[in-house]
């Protein structure tokens, strides 16, 4: 029993130096990060992870239902379809046909209003919020300097970059897309109180505007440059620009850093479900327009959907690019497989949530995948 006492004294003290070594290097967030993520039996961010953190409430207007479709829930999952579901843990699966509910399936226990975190999904909302600002005049346009907004970023190659170099991905900052290393940027980022304080320390690596290199980094600095032109608030931005006039059934949530700094995170973190995601979608098909408004400038929207850098020819501002065969598809994307895939000449909106992307975790790449969830869609479909 003295033996088990000691080592528990000792165990408690080698605990309280490693905490105050985490506080005094500044890397105390690993503590929450243990808590949060590790503690729970996870080895990354997770889909119901929002309930561990500070969020702000993005409410809904008036709901616009999507309609169903004639042929609505005719065909099941092929079997392929069936077998990656499970395999990967699919939460929700949808297909929307001419602006109609196709197919809907939901799995695991969630259903169709069932909160889970967008992850990177959320850049191209906020691709799409810097659009807005520069139709209303907040912003001049996406050649405007980044330091017009953040002084930090005015010296050295930091004054070449621009608001659009963020929105598509070529700021030549530092930040370094790893997931699953507790001492990354990323890690850093995302359970760390004060983000504002870890983006102005980011430095240049190389000239901006020069390549396409995926960087949570560049939409989150681009969420602080469209708050200081605004004077709003992101999420409070967010609703009056699209959550309420897109009709969404469902009031969300977006992470905040914490409460005393009231930052979204915005690289990430949107708590809604298939069908209030699969709208944002719809708009960028409809170059803009939602029940006869404009609400989203069609020539931002057309520039969105276009490659940006001849090495990044999978990216436009804030959307993915990929075509299969003679197919042309744009998406939102984020971490574990959450997908907004949108067809506009053949009006196919395909939406995929779930826990997992399967065994290839590559960051900023197209894995197999989604090229599954789209092809299967299209047998249902009979296309």
């Amino acid at each position: 029993m003295t033996f088990i006492k000691k080592i528990l004294k000792w165990f408690a003290i080698l605990l309280s130096l490693l905490i105050i070594v985490l506080y005094v290097t500044d890397t105390d967030y690993i503590i929450k990060a243990v808590r949060t993520i590790y503690l729970t039996g996870h080895t990354t961010a997770y889909l119901e992870d929002y309930k561990k953190f500070d969020n702000r409430t993005i409410e809904n207007g008036t709901p616009q239902p999507w309609p169903n479709h004639k042929n609505y829930n005719s065909v099941k999952e092929t079997d392929l379809l069936n077998k990656t579901n499970t395999a990967n843990g699919t939460i929700a699966y949808v297909i929307i046909k001419n602006d109609s509910i196709w197919f809907e399936n939901y799995y695991d226990g969630f259903n169709e209003n069932s909160q889970t975190n967008s992850f990177s999904m959320a850049k191209s909302y906020v691709s799409g919020l810097l659009g807005k600002a520069i139709q209303e005049g907040y912003i001049k346009s996406l050649n405007q300097p980044v330091s017009d907004f953040l002084p930090a970023f005015s010296n050295g190659l930091a004054a070449k970059m621009t608001v659009g170099h963020l929105s598509s991905m070529a700021s030549g900052t530092t930040w370094d897309e790893k997931y699953y290393s507790p001492l990354s940027i990323v890690t850093r980022a995302y359970f760390d109180d004060d983000l504002e304080k870890v983006m102005l320390g980011l430095d240049m690596q190389t000239a901006p505007g020069k390549r396409f290199k995926y960087s949570s980094g560049d939409t989150q600095m681009l969420a602080m440059v469209i708050e200081k032109a605004t004077g709003k608030k992101l999420y409070n931005y967010l609703t009056e620009s699209f959550w309420k006039p897109l009709g969404c059934e469902n009031p969300t949530l977006w992470q905040v850093d914490s409460k005393s700094h009231d930052l979204v995170k915005a690289y990430c973190c949107i708590a809604s479900n298939a069908k209030d995601f699969a709208r944002f979608g719809k708009l960028y098909k409809d170059y803009g327009k939602w029940e006869g408004k404009q609400l989203l400038d069609s020539t931002f929207v057309a520039k969105s959907l276009k490659p940006v850098y001849p090495d990044g020819n999978m990216y436009g501002y804030g959307w993915w690019l990929r075509s299969i065969g003679h197919k042309h598809f744009f998406m939102m994307r984020g971490h574990l497989g959450q997908y907004v895939i949108v067809e506009p000449q053949d009006n196919i909106i395909i939406v995929r949530l779930g826990h997992s992307k399967g065994k290839n975790n590559q960051v900023g790449k197209f894995t197999t995948d989604i090229d599954t969830y789209i092809q299967e869609a299209y047998k249902m479909l009979g296309e």
